[in-house]
Formats: structure tokens, C-alpha cells, sequence
């Protein structure tokens, strides 16, 4: 599928043994870079897989990797931007769906750079269940160790600048489709 800018998707995130675990009902494209598909979000409903539904509260920029396992969220907070980063095997979009597997480790970031690593107990719960293999256990380490380098790094998109450009260009689009 080739994206155009405002193309409307839905992202199902999926569980190791296949199963589904969160649906967004809508992320809009913004751009494309070497490394990353670029979206945008606000007040989305999500579904969780037990059926609560919710909203997300804050608008959001998401970078999902072309190559890594791991997606970045740059959340625009009244306090500062903060990210969320999921540890996830790297996209597909198919029928206008972004699809990737949640390997449960996330990282937090917080607008003064510091983070935490989360969901460790329910990565190792999951590991074991869902029999992930060894592979995929150094796959995700390696790749957790290097999103830690990006963030300490303040590599790209690890810099307010970077949200806040695709943040107006969010807004500009919503702009020109509310006319």
C-alpha cells in the first residue's frame, strides 16, 4: 500500500500467540523518513481485548520503525512531551490496518530525558507462556538496548523540536479537512 499524507488507518496490535490484544479505530499519516512511518492521533478509541474501550487523552506523534522492533509515541502532555516506546516486531499495513506483535516491554521517557523500563514481570510471563524463542529474546533485548542509546543519545525523534514539527503539520492537515 503506498500512503498518502491524511490516509485514515486502523492499528491492531496482536500478542505473540496470534491472538489480538488492542485495536486504535484511527491514525492518520503524516510522513515517511528512511527509518520511520510517521502518524498522528488524538482522542482515539481504543478497544482492548477483554472489550473496554477508552480514549487517548493527549494528542500523539507515532514513529513506527521500518526496521527496528520497537515504535516510538511522542505524547504532547500540558507538562511536556513524554514518550512511550513499545517493544514490538516491526509493522506491516495491510488494507489500510498497521499490524505488529507487542513483545510486552515498554519504555517510558519523561520530558526531563530520564526513563524506566516497564512491564518486565509480564515480559518474562509472556516469554514463558507464549514459548517465546530464544531468538526473539536477544532480538528484543539488543533492540531495547538500543532504543535506551537513542533516548540517553537524544537521538531522533528524542527531541521536542521533532514532535512539535509533526505536531503543527497534524494540526494543519486537521485544519484544511475540518474547512
Amino acid at each position: 500500500m503506498t500512503l498518502q499524507k491524511g490516509d485514515r488507518l486502523q492499528t491492531q496490535c496482536y500478542k505473540h500467540d496470534g491472538n489480538v490484544h488492542k485495536c486504535w479505530e484511527e491514525t492518520i499519516y503524516l510522513t515517511s523518513t528512511d527509518e520511520y512511518n510517521i502518524f498522528a492521533n488524538y482522542k482515539t478509541k481504543v478497544t482492548e481485548f477483554d472489550g473496554r474501550v477508552w480514549r487517548t487523552k493527549e494528542p500523539a506523534i507515532v514513529f513506527f520503525s521500518k526496521t527496528n522492533w520497537f515504535h516510538i509515541i511522542g505524547q504532547i502532555k500540558k507538562d511536556g512531551i513524554y514518550y512511550y516506546c513499545d517493544m514490538a516486531s516491526p509493522h506491516v499495513i495491510e488494507d489500510g490496518v498497521i499490524k505488529y506483535i507487542d513483545y510486552d516491554l515498554d519504555l517510558r521517557v519523561f520530558p526531563d530525558g530520564s526513563f524506566k523500563v516497564l512491564d518486565r514481570g509480564e515480559y518474562q510471563y509472556h516469554k514463558r507462556i507464549m514459548n517465546y524463542s530464544n531468538d526473539i529474546d536477544k532480538i528484543l533485548k539488543d533492540e531495547l538496548t538500543i532504543l535506551i542509546n537513542k533516548v540517553r543519545n537524544k537521538e531522533y525523534p528524542f527531541n521536542a523540536d521533532v514532535i512539535n514539527h509533526y505536531y503543527v503539520m497534524f494540526q494543519d492537515f486537521l485544519k484544511k479537512t475540518i474547512k
